[in-house]
């Protein structure tokens, strides 16, 4: 008889207190693409997630939903709302940030659970829009996204010097409960 493993992962609400985590599944997840990115690119990527200050300005403005395992945190994203223009988001849109998946963890539903929740979320807030930006070096990002609807809505250039693309789904309005 084979023995059946069941891996069990809670999902919440990120705090401050889980910057020291939230910081390191950054570097973690974005990790597999250094290469891709080269030195210097990934030097400044790895810059920017090991910033306290962006993730607790990001905890403060936004809803983070975490998976954990274990007690560790595996998984995130952010739902930013809207109000919080950012370069190429409008200011009526809400925003997916940062969604993250330990690589030990990839292929279990994480992202695609994580970003659901954020969906969920907007739609209960009466969000009308969300968007998020991601890079063709991420193509299993870029596949969940478009599962749920997302559709590019143009180029914006090179970050880290990769090409990103804006994605954007209009939501359905919130409906009232009976």
């Amino acid at each position: 008889m084979k023995k059946i493993i069941v891996e069990s992962y809670s999902l919440r609400e990120a705090t401050l207190a889980d910057i020291p985590q939230l910081k390191e599944l950054g570097l973690a997840a974005y990790g597999q693409y250094a290469e891709t990115l080269g030195p210097e690119h990934w030097a400044l990527m790895q810059q920017n997630l090991s910033n306290e200050a962006m993730f607790s300005d990001l905890l403060n403005k936004s809803t983070c939903f975490v998976t954990s395992h274990e007690g560790n945190i595996i998984g995130m994203a952010f739902l930013l709302p809207s109000g919080n223009p950012i370069d190429v988001y409008e200011a009526d849109w809400c925003a997916i940030r940062l969604v993250a998946v330990h690589p030990l963890y990839k292929g279990k539903h994480i992202a695609k659970t994580l970003t659901q929740l954020c969906i969920n979320q907007a739609i209960n807030t009466g969000e009308h829009t969300i968007a998020l930006h991601t890079s063709s070096m991420m193509p299993a990002a870029m596949h969940i996204y478009e599962s749920f609807g997302f559709k590019v809505l143009k180029g914006i250039g090179e970050r880290f010097g990769q090409p990103y693309f804006l994605y954007t789904l209009d939501l359905p309005a919130k409906t009232a409960a009976p």
